[in-house]
């Protein structure tokens, strides 16, 4: 599994997405007509006329998952420590969080540029972090026009060539491709702290669109990270962390 990973060495990583507009009717006459034929596809419905409240409902609800209707509102991220005198691991957590997603993108690049962008020797791990928040990434960077990080070039990569990218939900499969395991599941399961709190992955639109609170949307965000990391720790049947050993840091304190 995880065994021979040094967690010093990995960036756990979560990110949060809205709708690219606040409602379909924002969206111009081209990407109205790009919904709704996506909207065919989402409601298998490919033979039928979908109607324009169909179509428009679905898009706050659907639209944020997909990254060519959505974009990245926030990207939170954790680090692992042992402290130097308790040898305590402690977790510190932050985010880049910006309603320009260039911004954060270009933050977040840097970052990675800067500490994990040798493949060899860093890792960058999540949850479904292969199927969802790595290519939703690349592409939102591919269309803001920014260079790609070198561990993030993966078009074309062997399977041994992405070894640094660690998926806890495809560790928890063991083989099995059916099903897909949720983190607040697996929290249960094993025993570690749940992730979830006031909110969840369905409000994170409104929260943006309407409250306009970014760092509600952090700190939820965050709080998946750290749910990573305590299950990358049961994996190693390591001890969990405890609150004292998590440390929120803000961007401007980094």
């Amino acid at each position: 599994m995880v065994e021979n990973v040094d967690i010093s060495k990995v960036l756990f990583l979560d990110i949060e997405t809205v709708s690219v507009k606040s409602s379909y009717k924002k969206l111009d006459d081209n990407f109205k007509e790009l919904w709704k034929h996506k909207s065919k596809s989402i409601l298998r419905k490919y033979d039928e006329d979908l109607d324009d409240k169909e179509v428009a409902d679905l898009y706050p609800e659907r639209a944020a998952i997909f990254a060519e209707f959505g974009k990245i509102v926030c990207i939170s991220v954790g680090v692992v420590r042992r402290d130097k005198e308790t040898k305590e691991l402690k977790v510190r957590l932050t985010s880049f969080a910006s309603e320009n997603e260039k911004e954060l993108l270009h933050e977040f690049s840097k970052m990675i540029m800067q500490h994990y962008n040798d493949p060899k020797k860093t890792y960058l791990c999540g949850h479904n972090i292969k199927e969802f928040d790595i290519p939703y990434i690349c592409r939102r960077l591919v269309i803001n026009q920014m260079p790609l990080p070198f561990s993030l070039q993966l078009s074309g990569k062997k399977p041994w060539e992405t070894a640094h990218l660690l998926d806890t939900m495809e560790l928890w499969k063991f083989g099995d491709r059916k099903n897909y395991t949720s983190l607040n599941l697996l929290a249960a399961v094993l025993d570690f702290p749940t992730p979830k709190g006031d909110m969840d992955g369905s409000q994170v639109g409104r929260v943006y669109w309407k409250e306009k609170d970014l760092d509600r949307i952090s700190f939820y965000c965050e709080k998946d990270v750290l749910a990573t990391v305590q299950l990358f720790l049961r994996y190693r049947r390591l001890p969990i962390l405890e609150d004292e050993q998590v440390v929120h840091v803000n961007r401007s304190e980094s």
